[in-house]
């Protein structure tokens, strides 16, 4: 008796959710058993049918992709998660395998890449697309883990360090954040600095990566 694998599909796009039905239907151990439009809905339903896989997309309405990652692997942490998506930089690919994602691959992919990626997740294993492991995987798999250290959460930052992290995460510079708030350059600097101590981070992009992950700013 052939083991059915049960697919859920987290994307807004219409056209993008019928393509990757139509090239799952011919796999007869693959069972697509719902889709969702936003992160809400495809964590409900995670949650409901308990499914092998989900494919998810990142920018969605409401709660995103990367929010929805979390709260599923949080709740149902055997769940594989295989991100589709047209995002490429490393903030998202790093904030998406650590929320917990199996997989991560480019939506300008060919369609059997899509069926290799997976197949690989549904073995176990994590999939990255070519052009996102040459971007990620070296320092990824080599970045020593963090020392143990107090959790710090966005609730216990200073009113401060939560402005200048929402504005470091939206792009902005240490003169345009320093205008913005009315303090000095060197006070901004401060505040970058006490971040990336509280938070465990080295740089720029990780306080962006931090506060993606914590909806501090949409995609």
């Amino acid at each position: 008796m052939t083991i059915k694998h049960t697919i859920l599909i987290a994307e807004d796009h219409a056209l993008f959710r019928a393509g990757l039905r139509a090239l799952l239907s011919a796999e007869t151990d693959i069972e697509i058993v719902a889709e969702a439009e936003n992160g809400k809905d495809i964590v409900r339903l995670a949650c409901a049918l308990n499914p092998t896989l989900v494919l998810m997309d990142l920018s969605m309405p409401g709660s995103n992709g990367l929010e929805a990652i979390s709260e599923i692997k949080k709740r149902m942490p055997d769940v594989k998660i295989l991100v589709v998506t047209m995002h490429k930089t490393d903030e998202y690919i790093q904030v998406a395998l650590r929320n917990g994602a199996t997989g991560y691959i480019l939506k300008e992919a060919s369609h059997d890449e899509l069926k290799m990626a997976i197949r690989t997740v549904l073995g176990g294993k994590l999939y990255l697309s070519p052009e996102v492991s040459e971007r990620l995987l070296p320092g990824y798999l080599s970045a020593a883990p963090p020392a143990e250290k107090t959790v710090v959460t966005w609730d216990t930052l200073t009113l401060r360090e939560k402005q200048v992290l929402k504005l470091v995460a939206e792009g902005y510079g240490n003169k345009h954040i320093a205008d913005y708030l009315c303090i000095s350059i060197k006070t901004v600097e401060k505040h970058r600095s006490s971040l990336m101590s509280k938070l465990n981070v080295r740089n720029a992009s990780m306080l962006t990566a931090y506060a993606i992950s914590k909806g501090i700013v949409s995609l």
